[in-house]
């Protein structure tokens, strides 16, 4: 097992993730019941000097391993955005013959060397 480093990077982080999701409604990500939560419930379970608390580790864990699976969430709504198909397309979109010109890897190639060769 990996190691989770300190709860108050762990609060960071998860206060992170409220952010990006609350920065599309525009709402403060302090206003919401996830952040008033989160706040409560890592203040109730601080360490003191006076004992050694087996429910704060258990909720540093549950933190930590909400807070991977948030970022893994956004990380991959990211990236579906980016590489999602856009559904049907006709023979010419496929093989990029629409008002793109096309040019082959060969002739990239050719125009690449020639380049360095009049450079140098």
């Amino acid at each position: 097992m990996a190691a989770l480093g300190s709860p108050a990077r762990t609060l960071r982080g998860l206060l992170r993730e409220l952010r990006y999701l609350n920065a599309a409604t525009g709402r403060p990500y302090r206003d919401t019941a996830a952040y008033r939560y989160l706040v409560k419930a890592f203040r109730a379970h601080r360490v003191t000097s006076e004992k050694l608390c087996r429910a704060q580790h258990e909720l540093h864990f549950q933190a930590a391993t909400y807070l991977c699976l948030l970022r893994s969430i956004r990380e991959h709504v990211a990236l579906h955005q980016e590489f999602h198909g856009k559904g049907e397309r006709s023979v010419e979109e496929s093989a990029g013959l629409g008002s793109k010109p096309v040019v082959s890897h060969v002739a990239s190639r050719i125009a690449v060397r020639y380049a360095m060769d009049c450079v140098t």
